[in-house]
């Protein structure tokens, strides 16, 4: 091949494709913005039910526009214990199903008009001043940028038509036997896997059919091996991970696996009846036409319509076939990857970076952490009780430091992920979002620093050989307990987001601070009385302190989420 030549044509594809990528990831981050909550609400009502996990898979993998996305957001939030793995692998199954409508939104007949939708709508991107038009904007920006980048991509295709050397080397990759099928199908996969997105490798597969460079059967056998090479990235993001984030990764795997498989052996079949269904609609049979004997426009639209519904065929029976039997691929991938005995490490593991591109589910993820990080502060409050009553012993207040260190990390790793998460294009609602959940998780490791505080306090009596006495250990178990349900009332208001926590929290914070003060009062009288030593009184007085400063960071929580701060 000329060198000029192969130059034009490299810098053609290559630049298209680029085009191409970029606009599917502003029409993913346009889609997901204008979306807003509704992500999380898709995820929230993803359920054990296998139809609703499907249903909840394909909305969410149209709105991000990628299916690795999806699955990787998926072994995310079973590796931080959001979701199960049979709501997983339905999601999964609905994920390889949305990924399909990439090849409808490429049927659509304006290749030709992508350019100048891109250039309105940056327009629109760039300068209007409310958000949610900036966002629709950069939706269609890049629905403009994948229309123009096939184009350009078709143009780079379209010298390899006649060339010889070229025609001759791809015979060996046509779909006209199972071996051939097969072959096809490795190509795919191995491509897809390099480049992780099988949406730009069905660009690419378009690309070389609506120019005639390569046939529509060996065009659907690409789109075959796609679906098994787009289970790279999650498998790579299960790296690392939890049991169970591993086993939904390797359903996923295991699921484009066999069902590649079994569609394969019916190919012939499946093509011949697909192709009939293009006949009928449009009068034009995909596998007989050729681009020198009709329009180039036409021959692309057809051949494109005809890959698209190979894919979407192959998807939804996959996924029909297999759906009854979700629960014991469950089973298998359990087998699979046996459940280890691991030790609690002081920092996450689960707060993924991929979910970075998805900012409306990665708040999901983090928040996931915030319920992490409530629930051990209470676990550090019973545990504190056991101390203050007499029952504890070294290995509850080991427990209590070593919590303390952890969510010390955690509050680090929150912070750093939701900073990373909002230092691109963030929707406003988002970036709220997620200064409200910083300030949640400073909260949260202020009360667990009090927590350890009150030990010390106790461990500080001990050192000196003095020990609560009855009246000052009855007072601090009281305060305790009021304290502690306190804290987790207003966990629970956390959880759920109510805004109506507010009212009660500030009556309930003056009661506790009245009580405190009481309870300080009758310590100061006793002192005065000799009843207790100076140094008694300091550590006691502290203790008492320390339970309001609980107080104030459970009320600083309340009133975050009532957004109040």
């Amino acid at each position: 091949m000329d060198v000029g030549l192969f130059f034009k044509i490299a810098s053609q594809v290559i630049g298209g494709l680029g085009v191409f990528l970029l606009g599917m990831k502003y029409m993913s981050e346009g889609l997901q913005a204008v979306s807003g909550d509704r992500l999380r609400k898709m995820i929230s009502v993803a359920t054990n039910n296998r139809v609703m996990g499907v249903i909840v898979g394909l909305a969410v993998t149209c709105m991000v526009q990628s299916s690795s996305v999806t699955t990787v957001m998926v072994v995310g939030f079973v590796n931080s214990g959001i979701m199960t793995l049979m709501q997983a692998i339905g999601v999964i199954f609905g994920a390889n199903v949305g990924t399909t409508i990439t090849g409808w939104i490429l049927v659509l007949h304006i290749g030709k008009y992508g350019l100048p939708i891109l250039g309105i709508a940056a327009f629109f991107f760039l300068f209007s001043k409310s958000q949610r038009i900036r966002y629709i904007g950069m939706t269609i920006m890049g629905v403009g940028m994948v229309f123009f980048g096939l184009e350009l991509m078709k143009n780079g295709f379209k010298p390899l038509r006649s060339h010889e050397e070229f025609n001759a080397w791809f015979l060996a990759f046509q779909a006209t036997s199972y071996l051939g099928i097969a072959k096809c199908a490795m190509v795919g996969m191995v491509l897809t896997m390099i480049v992780q997105s099988s949406s730009a490798t069905l660009g690419i597969t378009i690309g070389l059919a609506a120019t005639g460079v390569i046939e529509f059967q060996t065009a659907a056998a690409l789109v075959m091996g796609e679906n098994i090479g787009t289970t790279i990235t999650a498998w790579l993001a299960s790296l690392g991970t939890t049991t169970t984030a591993k086993r939904a990764a390797y359903a996923h795997v295991f699921f484009n696996v066999f069902g590649t498989i079994w569609f394969i052996a019916l190919f012939p079949v499946a093509i011949q009846g697909l192709s009939r269904l293009i006949a009928w609609k449009t009068g034009f049979n995909p596998i007989d036409i050729s681009i020198d004997s009709m329009d180039e426009n036409k021959f692309g639209q057809i051949v494109t319509a005809g890959i698209a519904l190979t894919h979407t065929t192959f998807n939804v029976a996959n996924v029909l076939f297999f759906l009854p039997f979700a629960g014991l691929l469950g089973k298998f991938v359990t087998k699979l990857v046996p459940e280890k005995e691991t030790k609690e490490v002081s920092h996450l593991t689960y707060l993924d970076v991929r979910m970075l591109d998805t900012p409306s589910l990665g708040i999901v993820q983090s928040q996931g952490q915030l319920n992490f990080m409530a629930e051990s502060v209470e676990g550090m409050m019973t545990n504190l009780h056991a101390c203050i009553l007499g029952e504890g012993d070294v290995k509850t207040e080991s427990k209590i430091f070593k919590r303390e260190e952890i969510l010390d990390n955690v509050q680090k790793e929150i912070f750093m992920f939701l900073s990373n998460m909002v230092s691109g294009q963030v929707p406003h609602e988002v970036t709220n979002k997620a200064h409200m959940q910083m300030r949640i998780a400073d909260e949260y490791e202020s009360l667990s620093d009090y927590t350890a505080n009150v030990l010390k306090g106790l461990k500080k009596l001990q050192k000196n050989n003095l020990e609560l006495d009855e009246p000052a250990r009855e007072k601090l178990s009281s305060l305790h307990v009021r304290v502690a349900a306190y804290i987790a009332k207003v966990n629970e208001y956390m959880k759920d987001e109510s805004t109506d926590v507010l009212s009660w929290a500030n009556t309930e914070g003056t009661a506790i601070a009245s009580l405190m003060k009481e309870y300080r009062r009758q310590h100061l009288a006793r002192l005065q009385n000799e009843e207790v030593s100076p140094y008694f009184s300091l550590a006691y007085t502290d203790m008492l302190n320390y339970y309001r400063r609980m107080k104030d960071h459970a009320l600083n929580i309340a009133e975050v989420v009532a957004g109040e701060k």
